[in-house]
Formats: C-alpha cells, structure tokens, sequence
C-alpha cells in the first residue's frame, strides 16, 4: 500500500508561502540558551499552563524561564551502570562491572494532569524518573519490575511517546514506542503504560492491561529476528488527536529486503495507528507514508510534526484553517536510514490528517471485504489475505 499523494511542497516554497515565519526565527534569536558546558540537549517539552520550558539532554534536565533564561536544573548522571546488566544494580547485582556512564535523555513529556514531567534516559535500560513540575524535585524512578525497563538503545532518536489524559475520573496513559536493538524478550516494540496519580505506586508504569494472552505491548516475533537479524521499529514522533494515537516510524522493508540478493538493507516509512481506549491493542493498524517528486521516491522519514496551519498558510494550500497537517521530511529512495544528506536529497511533505484518515478508515473497509492483505508480516511472520466479513459496515 502506498501512502496517498496529498501535498508536497519543498522548504523553499513553504518559507515562501510564510514569510512571517522568517520574523519569527528572528524573533527567537534574540533569547537563547546555552549550556555551561557541552551538553547535548535532546528533546524539548513546554508547560502550556505556566510557559515554562523543560530541556532534556546529557545527564541534565533543564527548567527555563519563557525568555530561555536558566531556572533550575536536575541532576539525572552520571550514574554506575554497565549495558550488559540487566536489571540494575540497585535490584540485582551486576557481575560485568559497573562504571559511570551518561545517562542520556530518550523522552521528555509533561503529565499535566499530575503536573509532573517524565523524563526517560538512557541509565539503567531505560529507567524513567518522575519530576515534580514546579521544582524538578525527583518523586520516583519506578525500577523495580520488568516494565521499567523500556529501551536499551543509547541513542535519544529512536524512541517516542505521548501522554493520553485520563480525564477527572482516571489515570494517564503513556503509550511509547522504542527500537529494541534485538531483545525482544526484554523489551516490547510498543506498550501502554500506566501512570498512577501516586507516584510511588507499585503500578507505576505498569502495563495498562494484561492476561494471559493479551495485554498492552506488541513485541517483535522472535521468527522475524531470526529471519531479518536487522529488523527494528525506529519511532521517530508520536501524536494524538481524537480517540487515536499516532506513531511515526521507520522499519526494515522485509518484502524488498528479502528479494533483492545485494547486503544493503531497504527501509519503509510507516505511520501507525490505535485507538487510545483500547488496552489490547486490537485497533492496530499499519500505513505506508513517503511522497514522490519529480518521479523520484521518498520513502525514509527523518522527521515529523502535527500543526495547526494560521489562516495565510491554511489559504495558499486551499485547506480549511480547522485542517490539521502532518509535516514530515523524508530522504531520497529507501536504503539510507539516518544521516545527513547532500543537497536536494530530501523533501519536506505536507499530510492532511483528514485525508490520512480517510484513507486508513477505506483500506480499513476494503481488508474487511476480502480485499488486499494485511500488511504485518513482521508482526504475523506472513503475509495474510484480508478475510471477507459481510457484517462490517460499508458507510
């Protein structure tokens, strides 16, 4: 399945449609922040209840003013740690020898419900801590049972998530997608996680729901490693709108990978779907993302955004200013995953989510009439024809 073409458009035309953003880099320009030292800042959340900004990098979490001016700051490593142990040392002892390592920051995002900001790095397989909004005073680091460990992969761009409100009555959510680097006996490729308004609860972080056979996870089938000892899901960016949640991610192309001979490996683009009420994760759906130009493909996301478009952007694309778009930036054709590229190697994209929608709700109906295949041969280890079911509704 490909991807619908929607809207592509090069940087250069999209800074041309607005030249106020122009104004606006400027504008940003004369606040900045800079570390005391080199620090690699990660990822960036903002609290839209007082205007305060959260930095998460090299063993620091950062709390600045609106202005970008340093208010406080945590301490997070670096801590004794060594990547073949596992759990951490403060539950089982290690016998590889501990040494301090960074602990880098993988996830940043604000639970305004708890007001509490979740900060996930690196240390200890991806072991999460709990800061308390106001201060970044540590109110827990949950480590004591195996859904605490969330990633062992070192590096912070592989891993997204997003927060879903529980509303007045119930707790928030977190559903999060990493990379896994091969152990998928420790680690589920995508989970549903729990956050307990105490948060020294024995459940924090625990799966949202489990039994015997289902709970809130996907792992990547052994079968599939054994086959394609490369494979990963790489999550690039994580969103919600409406009852969904949405990944954006990246994952080894099985079916061209497999019957091309040559060692280099393809990549496909894939933008991920599921109900935010459903803890089994039976609402899982896949969808191929890229866009073309000029007859030339891309199809290796780098990077992606929902945005609400101002009304001259929303006018000079002729969309309804209520329109959400997905922006993503892709590099040329499917065999080079990450990297910078040279000039004209890669696009910048614009999605409709309505359009998006649509297209998922159609190929939705059209699997439930028999028609295509499903697509999740890295989750099925085949390729399954779509049964036909009369029942489903066709409007």
């Amino acid at each position: 399945m490909r991807a619908p073409a929607l809207a592509t458009v090069s940087l250069l035309l999209l800074l041309c449609l607005c030249p106020h953003w122009l104004w606006a880099v400027r504008r940003v320009e004369r606040s900045s922040f800079r570390p005391e030292s080199a620090v690699t800042l990660a990822h960036l959340a903002v609290d839209g209840q007082t205007g305060l900004v959260y930095l998460g990098g090299v063993d620091h979490i950062y709390q600045l003013w609106g202005n970008l001016s340093r208010l406080r700051v945590h301490v997070s490593g670096p801590v004794r740690d060594n990547p073949g142990c596992y759990p951490p040392p403060s539950v089982r002892a290690c016998s590889q020898g501990l040494r301090p390592l960074s602990n880098l920051n993988k996830l940043l995002l604000i639970d305004g419900q708890g007001r509490r900001l979740l900060a996930c790095g690196t240390a200890w397989q991806g072991v999460c801590q709990l800061l308390r909004l106001r201060d970044l005073f540590k109110l827990s680091e949950p480590h004591h049972r195996k859904e605490h460990y969330l990633s062992s992969v070192r590096q912070p761009w592989e891993m997204a998530g997003v927060l879903v409100d529980g509303g007045q009555q119930g707790e928030s959510h977190l559903f999060v997608g990493t990379s896994i680097a091969g152990k998928s006996e420790y680690f589920p490729t995508l989970s549903s996680r729990r956050l307990t308004a105490n948060s020294e609860d024995a459940q924090m972080l625990a799966l949202v729901y489990q039994d015997e056979f289902v709970s809130s996870q996907l792992r990547i089938p052994s079968d599939t490693l054994s086959r394609f000892p490369g494979f990963d899901i790489y999550y690039i960016y994580a969103f919600t709108t409406g009852p969904f949640v949405y990944f954006v991610t990246l994952q080894l192309d099985t079916e061209l990978t497999a019957a091309d001979h040559s060692a280099e490996p393809f990549y496909t683009s894939r933008l991920v779907r599921l109900c935010s009420k459903d803890p089994r994760f039976y609402s899982y759906v896949e969808f191929q993302l890229g866009c073309t130009r000029g007859g030339v493909e891309y199809r290796v996301v780098q990077a992606a955004r929902l945005i609400q478009p101002g009304p001259r952007l929303a006018r000079s694309l002729g969309l309804d200013p209520q329109d959400k778009l997905l922006l993503a930036t892709f590099s040329k054709g499917q065999k080079r995953r990450r990297g910078p590229g040279s000039q004209g190697d890669s696009l910048l994209c614009l999605f409709t989510l309505a359009s998006v929608e649509q297209a998922i709700s159609e190929r939705i109906r059209s699997c439930y009439r028999g028609e295509g295949r499903l697509s999740l041969t890295w989750l099925l280890n085949k390729d399954l024809q779509c049964i036909n079911s009369v029942s489903f509704p066709t409007k």
